[in-house]
């Protein structure tokens, strides 16, 4: 146990011990010395798109309060918070040691504790629900994303559900283009991308694997989920929000494409559009699809 923020004790995996590869080094120093995550989903017409839908869905997808939920890659706690604020159990795990400390000293304070969401550091059966709002796309290989998703399944409980979230194989030409920022290098990732969804590791970002929806629904049925159901966050005009951002017509724009992102949460032909999938399904009921995944 180490002392974070303000004082508050937060429990830390040792990374050594727990054999952190160069992948999850370099996501650690990215957020600790490059970004800041809190605030994030407060700062552009996307993120608030994304804040407002991932919480609506939450409340819908959830079980009723009191329920115990693991929000594995939390980040600094802004969903964990919302959670426990209405009524819900909730442990955070991220990978970020200064994650973990604002989570533990926010108001209200959130359970936390340092570790991979490959090798979860919880019984099984545990929680009603898992989220996994943030590893998925930290993970470029296929089978640490099966690792990941396994891990969430294992922890929840038959009948509990897992909610992963994923970014969109076109969210960053989509947002260029939006925004005025489409270069020829822009050009060239966007084909790249078409084939093996890694992002250009020189870009302003950590190395990340970006969805095609089909595949966040094969990884989620592979790690043994079942009635899998993918949403679209944003919804097909979050880019009309980002480029009105500035102009007289911002909060019309930005409402009128909430709108439709509720109309269109889920439609097949339009959830590849928005930035962020959403993904959720069941864990097996029976001890045979238990084992089966175990």
């Amino acid at each position: 146990m180490v002392f974070g923020v303000n004082g508050v004790a937060i429990d830390v995996v040792d990374r050594h011990d727990s054999g952190v590869d160069q992948q999850s080094s370099d996501i650690v120093d990215y957020y600790t010395s490059r970004y800041r995550e809190d605030g994030r989903l407060d700062a552009r017409p996307q993120a608030r798109l994304e804040r407002t839908r991932t919480m609506e869905l939450l409340r819908v997808l959830l079980p009723c309060p009191p329920a115990r939920v693991l929000d594995v890659g939390g980040g600094t706690g802004e969903y964990a918070r919302a959670l426990v604020a209405g009524g819900h159990q909730v442990r955070l795990i991220d990978l970020v040691p200064s994650h973990v400390a604002q989570a533990a000293s926010g108001q209200p304070p959130v359970d936390a504790v340092v570790a991979d969401a490959r090798a979860l550091p919880e019984y099984d059966d545990h929680y009603d629900a898992t989220l996994l709002l943030g590893p998925l796309y930290h993970l470029v290989h296929r089978e640490d994303r099966l690792t990941a998703l396994r891990e969430a399944v294992r922890v929840t409980r038959p009948g509990g559900r897992v909610i992963a979230a994923a970014i969109s194989r076109f969210a960053g030409p989509i947002d260029f283009a939006a925004t005025g920022r489409l270069t020829e290098g822009a050009i060239r990732e966007a084909r790249a991308l078409l084939t093996n969804g890694v992002n250009d590791p020189s870009s302003n970002f950590t190395p990340a694997y970006f969805h095609r929806a089909e595949e966040l629904i094969d990884e989620c049925r592979a790690s043994g989920l079942t009635d899998v159901v993918v949403h679209g966050l944003e919804g097909p005009a979050w880019t009309a929000a980002e480029a009105a951002a500035d102009g007289p017509l911002a909060e019309v724009v930005f409402t009128d494409a909430l709108d439709l992102a509720r109309v269109y949460t889920s439609e097949p032909a339009l959830i590849a559009a928005s930035a962020h999938l959403l993904a959720t399904g069941l864990v097996p009921e029976t001890d045979k699809q238990r084992q089966q995944i175990r």
